[in-house]
């Protein structure tokens, strides 16, 4: 029996979808307890890193929220907060992991993004805004209920990673690649940029207002 490749990207992208709900609620599970959040801040603060930005694409492509419809993404969330308070000592205390976590939640939800908008059968342009926005908006709520200054809004290489992202999923559509090479390639692009970028201060000019 022939393997249908867009039945198997729509499970590949589900357990994506999956991954990334976990690696973002312990990215904000893990800031929240830096800044000594008790645990019910520090869940609450993992839920909306790992659900926001996918609600908000949800509500512009007026679907229901993802994690509505299935238990296993608020699980996941769940599973991410345990996990950061059992490995607390190498999640927390040791530098830059939330570097890799934010990183790779980023690159895996910016390929749901684009992915689900496509197969609503929205425009390549409209599936890489709404790949941004599911990539990045978890991060910018996060640091807005944190009193910080977004990740996204500041000088480091993150929001344009998405849309550089997005353009290779549509180059390698472009070239012939199936949907399973196009989400494997986008992650992977946007992995390995916020990696190197971090690693090498790599960053935008600031904008200033003096002269």
């Amino acid at each position: 029996m022939p393997i249908n490749v867009e039945d198997m990207a729509g499970t590949f992208e589900y357990f994506l979808e999956i991954a990334a709900t976990l690696f973002y609620a312990i990215s904000g599970v893990r800031l929240a307890a830096v800044k000594k959040f008790d645990w019910f801040g520090a869940y609450t603060i993992g839920f909306i890193t790992a659900i926001g930005g996918g609600t908000m694409r949800d509500v512009f492509l007026k679907c229901n929220p993802f994690w509505m419809l299935d238990p296993w993404y608020c699980i996941a969330t769940f599973v991410g907060f345990i996990l950061v308070i059992a490995m607390k000592k190498k999640l927390v205390k040791i530098e830059g992991t939330f570097y890799i976590f934010d990183a790779i939640g980023l690159g895996l939800f910016v390929d749901v993004g684009i992915y689900k908008t496509l197969m609503l059968g929205f425009p390549m342009w409209v599936a890489i805004i709404m790949g941004t926005i599911t990539g990045a908006m978890g991060g910018v709520i996060r640091d807005i209920f944190i009193n910080e200054e977004p990740l996204v809004f500041r000088k480091e290489i993150y929001a344009t990673a998405c849309i550089g992202g997005g353009i290779i999923y549509w180059l390698v559509g472009l070239i012939g690649g199936d949907s399973v090479a196009q989400l494997l390639t986008c992650a992977a692009f946007i992995i390995i940029l916020r990696f190197y970028a971090v690693k090498h201060n790599l960053s935008f000019p600031i904008l200033r207002d003096d002269e």
